[in-house]
């Protein structure tokens, strides 16, 4: 199945179903530029409208569970701060904010995605050299 970065179906997941689209950690990375990108802090529920239309999720609603269990974890090691929304009407609602240890995390994952790229890449030629195949370039991700 040589296609882009993104299933074209959930049958297509479902062919090899730990294929990176499962990446929990890249969660983190994900969340962490939706909130340096934003200038005042952000509702959950917003982080994961906005995380779908990131390169990880590409188009398709993160599990908002496992964003809010990150955002937790986040808050518990000083990436992000909340506080809490309370109007005047309907349900308080948490705010986060990114911290400058969150900031400087950020600059490590692009460090560090930029040598999962070149291992990536390491290990998918490798994969095709075993299959005796020629892999094509290296798909462009649409979303």
């Amino acid at each position: 199945m040589w296609s882009s970065c993104h299933p074209k179906s959930d049958d297509d997941l479902k062919e090899c179903a730990e294929l990176g689209k499962s990446l929990n950690r890249l969660s983190q990375p994900t969340i962490l530029t939706l909130l340096a990108q934003s200038e005042t802090p952000l509702h959950g529920y917003i982080i994961v409208q906005q995380a779908a239309s990131s390169p990880m999720f590409g188009g398709k609603k993160p599990d908002a569970t496992g964003v809010y269990r990150a955002l937790k974890r986040m808050e518990e090691s000083g990436l992000v701060t909340s506080e809490w929304e309370t109007p005047a009407e309907g349900s308080a609602k948490r705010l986060f904010k990114l911290t400058e240890k969150g900031r400087h995390c950020l600059r490590r994952w692009i460090d560090a995605l930029a040598c999962y790229e070149l291992t990536l890449e390491e290990l998918r030629k490798d994969a095709a050299d075993a299959l005796g195949i020629d892999p094509p370039d290296a798909p462009t991700c649409s979303h």
